[in-house]
């Protein structure tokens, strides 16, 4: 067994989900639409050299059993998300708007329990 100094391999270093290194294919985000289902739902990732090629991966990775009938691939770098710590500033705004609350309405008898 040798030793790290006597390797030829590099120190390698994780990169972030929002860089790729030059030798490494983007991060790809699947998300697969069921037989029943009228939404996609996240599936897991991969990485792929194109959106063509992530497709392909992600039908045979993540529907073996032809239990899906859309796959969206979305490359990772290309998704914007909120982060959960700031989910009250996000949110607080709506409760300002007591008008979207289903208080305001009158419903008629006619339409029964809701």
């Amino acid at each position: 067994m040798s030793s790290p100094e006597s390797s030829p391999y590099k120190a390698t270093e994780a990169a972030e989900h929002t860089e790729t290194r030059k030798t490494e294919w983007p991060l790809w985000e699947i998300f697969i639409r069921g037989q029943h289902g009228l939404s996609h739902r996240h599936v897991g990732s991969l990485h792929a050299a194109d959106a063509e090629m992530a497709i392909k991966n992600a039908r045979d990775v993540y529907t073996r059993r032809n239990e899906g009938v859309s796959i969206w691939a979305v490359e990772a770098s290309a998704i914007a998300a909120s982060s959960p710590e700031e989910k009250g500033a996000l949110y607080e705004p709506a409760n300002d708007k007591v008008y979207r609350h289903p208080t305001f309405f009158d419903i008629p008898d006619e339409v029964g329990a809701m």
